[in-house]
């Protein structure tokens, strides 16, 4: 992965609902990056590359993993499933 720049941002919450969220959940910085990867996947601006540069993860599998246990499933089309049968049959006898 490259070594881009990387942006820091600031949120501000009632330190109430900081303190309930983080008593349900942990780690309030780390949620809040997983759920904007979540939704930037989910709706398509962010790819699943870009969702394991910003989370720190070291494969595509563990991105497939942190997706799936959040109910995000990987944009897949018709030409990709062509794509990947094709190569099947070539792999295949």
């Amino acid at each position: 992965m490259s070594q881009e720049k990387k942006r820091q941002i600031t949120i501000e919450i009632p330190e109430n609902v900081a303190c309930y969220i983080e008593e349900e959940w942990g780690d309030l910085e780390q949620r809040t990056l997983e759920a904007l990867a979540v939704e930037g996947y989910r709706a398509g601006i962010l790819t699943a590359g870009q969702v394991r540069w910003m989370l720190n993860l070291s494969c595509r599998y563990e991105v497939d993993k942190f997706l799936k246990e959040r109910e995000v499933y990987l944009h897949y089309n018709e030409a990709e499933l062509e794509h990947d049968i094709q190569v099947l049959n070539k792999l295949m006898p």
